[in-house]
């Protein structure tokens, strides 16, 4: 699997390009990010809730890597870091954490989950 970020709002993995925020499972599974469930609660998609969090925690991994944005706008909230306690897990703008994953992948099971906006 091929990461790249090559511009605000846009994602692509393996050339299929992505307009909307995504999250990449360990098995290679990718899928929308669900950020409404954390907008709804915090008014904001920009706080990764741990209801939001807990959708994506279907696969096992060891690496958690979160693109927290071109500007970095994107965190997890304490109590959402409290649900992958014991995992690594690695917070980056996304430009970075896209070239990270790129890394991790294949080498660990690493669970993404890309902002691609601010």
């Amino acid at each position: 699997m091929q990461l790249e970020y090559p511009a605000f709002g846009k994602i692509v993995v393996d050339g299929k390009v992505y307009e909307h925020d995504i999250v990449i499972y360990p098995s290679g599974k990718i899928e929308r990010r669900k950020k409404w469930l954390s907008k709804d609660k915090h008014g904001t998609s920009h706080k990764l809730d741990p209801d939001e969090l807990r959708e994506y925690l279907e696969e096992n991994f060891d690496v958690l890597v979160v693109g927290t944005g071109f500007y970095g706008y994107l965190s997890l909230l304490p109590e959402s870091r409290e649900l992958v306690k014991g995992k690594e897990v690695i917070e980056k703008p996304t430009g970075e954490a896209v070239k990270l994953f790129n890394e991790l992948w294949g080498r660990k099971k690493t669970l993404g989950i890309f902002h691609v906006t601010c």
